[in-house]
């Protein structure tokens, strides 16, 4: 991206506004779409292939930005490299403050591993990017064999970026939701992200399709009885009383006409109140009504109406981010007591003939914070992929047996990831606080054994605290020093006010704190731009925000608020340059950052 254009950038669709404020240390919302070849991965080959694919799907080189109501996604040109696997399968992809692609592509052996952040795409643009990467790579490793070239129709970057909910939004209300009730939740400690359980299944499409007419039932009904009387083999009679309840998303491009690349997708909820008569047939007959109740289209139109219609309230849009972080947290995790595991069908991966000899399977699996069950199939290889937070195995075992009680082969593969690489285990944030505490009690102690009567120690216990705070901000905004600077400039000034107050105000805080830290944050930023080479649009509005702050020192000198009028008068003047050169010389693309910051 040259210098002096506007920026390429994209707000959230629907589906991936929460995604940012759910994701942690439990749920990384990341999934991973893989391949696995005949033949080992050769690492440079990988490279090209997918330097080839960006340039099909620009739209995935994208970090995610705040602004002041909404985050959005932004074009970066930054470089997409393939690694070597090394870490845990769905790692942290999203690191707040840290400008990063939201999607890694690794290999391990036979394996092409495509991960991505929920909020970037869903599973059906991990397909396409997945199948066009894997194209593109047998294509440079078999450059004797003469592959067909499988693209799909002519699509424009406004087609793969379009925010389908928004397109098909209606504003119609819909007749009232019923009630919903909390169903059962898997009991016991939950397992890091890291050590997530992770199992994974292959069937015969054939085989259990025959079996599934047989039936008279889809593979996704009979899949979602099957992991329903599975979990409720391991629930007591008194957990009995809850209803087992699965999220199962359904893409909504099967309803609605969409191209899009972005995130495009409802769900349903497939819950059974199981009794201790209570059959497989019975919970199949059960599923099978449900799904054929609400897999229609003014059925599933009501449902995505019914999230749209919270993100276009005029009330709810003008609420700051930080805000709605907290109550988009609280709705997922509310939210979340209604299911007791997510089952998502991500259905079938086509490809020409041409390509299938070279090709073993490819396989689909999930970060959660319960258990879910991911499946994909190619040719006639069905993989199921389950990912849990629960330490025990039983739902799976249970699940697998059920399905060889129904005459069906299900084979469990070996866990086929290498060896985690370890990481250095960096405590800062407890030894400081841990150094603070000290500091405090040996102040207290010293106060009360050797100067009683004055009690100095308040003084120690409030300074330490101050420090504590400040370095506590630095470090979590460590990753994006300009956001840093501006909050030291906002705790600094806040805290000198504060000390200015309880020690009976003199108005030094206004006078000489205020200004000096306007200048001192003005001046670290024109630093980091220079340092880090930073493009306008990343720095512009920090800077209009420090140089905001600094003409209030001014508006205090005019109404005869400071003691010391030097330090304002020079803050003030300075700002006002910042202000007026930003303005004058870079006046377009300022507004354009505003603009997406302040996007309602």
């Amino acid at each position: 991206m040259q210098e002096g254009r506007k920026s390429r950038w994209r707000k959230l669709d629907n589906a991936a506004l929460a995604f940012p404020a759910a994701t942690g240390k439990k749920d990384t919302r990341v999934f991973r779409f893989y391949c696995c070849l005949k033949e080992t991965i050769d690492e440079k080959i990988l490279q090209r292939a997918l330097e080839r694919t960006i340039e099909r799907y620009p739209l995935y080189l994208a970090v995610l930005r705040k602004g002041l109501f909404w985050f959005y996604l932004e074009h970066r040109e930054l470089p997409a490299r393939v690694i070597k696997e090394d870490k845990p399968p769905c790692s942290k992809l999203y690191v707040p403050d840290q400008q990063s692609l939201l999607f890694e592509v690794s290999y391990y052996k036979h394996r092409i591993n495509f991960e991505i952040f929920h909020a970037l795409s869903d599973g059906t643009g991990a397909t396409k990017f997945i199948k066009e990467l894997v194209q593109q790579y047998l294509q440079l490793a078999h450059p004797e064999m003469e592959f067909p070239d499988a693209k799909e129709e002519f699509l424009t970057d406004k087609d793969k970026e379009e925010d389908s909910f928004s397109q098909y939004y209606s504003p119609k209300k819909a007749a009232a939701r019923k009630k919903i009730r909390c169903a059962f939740q898997l009991p016991g400690p939950k397992l890091e992200q890291d050590e997530m359980e992770i199992m994974e299944c292959r069937m015969s499409v054939k085989e259990l399709l025959a079996h599934t007419r047989k039936l008279g039932v889809s593979i996704t009904v009979f899949l979602s009885s099957a992991l329903l009387c599975a979990i409720h083999e391991e629930m007591t009679e008194y957990q009995s009383r809850k209803p087992v309840s699965l999220m199962i998303p359904i893409n909504l491009r099967n309803y609605f006409p969409s191209r899009s690349m972005t995130n495009f997708f409802g769900w349903l909820e497939a819950s059974y109140q199981f009794s201790a008569e209570t059959t497989f047939e019975e919970v199949l007959e059960h599923v099978k009504e449900i799904f054929a109740g609400e897999l229609t289209k003014e059925r599933v139109a009501e449902r995505m109406n019914e999230l749209v219609r919270l993100e276009k309230n005029p009330f709810l849009r003008v609420v700051p981010l930080e805000i709605k972080n907290l109550f988009l947290w609280a709705g997922t995790t509310l939210g979340g007591r209604s299911i007791t595991a997510v089952f998502s069908n991500m259905s079938v991966v086509k490809l020409p003939e041409a390509y299938v000899p070279y090709i073993e399977h490819f396989g689909v699996f999930t970060s959660t914070d319960k258990l879910q069950l991911c499946s994909c199939s190619f040719d006639d290889t069905l993989m199921l992929g389950f990912t849990s937070k629960v330490m025990s195995t039983n739902i799976q075992r249970n699940f697998i047996r059920l399905l060889r009680e129904q005459g069906l082969r299900a084979e469990i593969l070996a866990d086929g990831f290498p060896e985690k690489k370890q990481e250095k285990n960096y405590k800062f944030p407890e030894t400081f606080t841990f150094l603070c505490i000290l500091t405090a009690v040996l102040c207290g102690m010293a106060n009360y054994l050797l100067t009683p009567d004055f009690q100095w120690a308040v003084f120690a216990l409030a300074g330490c605290a101050c420090v504590w705070a400040m370095v506590m901000i630095g470090y979590a905004k460590r990753r994006n020093l300009l956001k840093n600077s501006m909050w030291q400039l906002l705790g600094i000034s806040g805290i000198g006010i504060l000390w200015d107050y309880f020690t009976g105000w003199s108005g030094w805080s206004i006078s000489f704190v205020l200004p000096c830290a306007v200048l001192m944050a003005l001046c670290s930023m024109l630093a980091i731009v220079r340092l880090q080479k930073l493009r306008r649009n990343e720095y512009l509005f920090y800077l209009v925000q420090a140089a905001g702050v600094g003409i209030i020192p001014f508006l205090l000198v005019l109404f005869d608020k400071v003691s010391t009028a030097m330090p304002s008068v020079v803050c003030g003047g300075v700002s006002f340059l910042f202000l007026a050169g930003m303005l004058l010389f870079h006046g377009k693309e300022t507004k354009q950052e505003f603009q997406k910051k302040f996007r309602l």
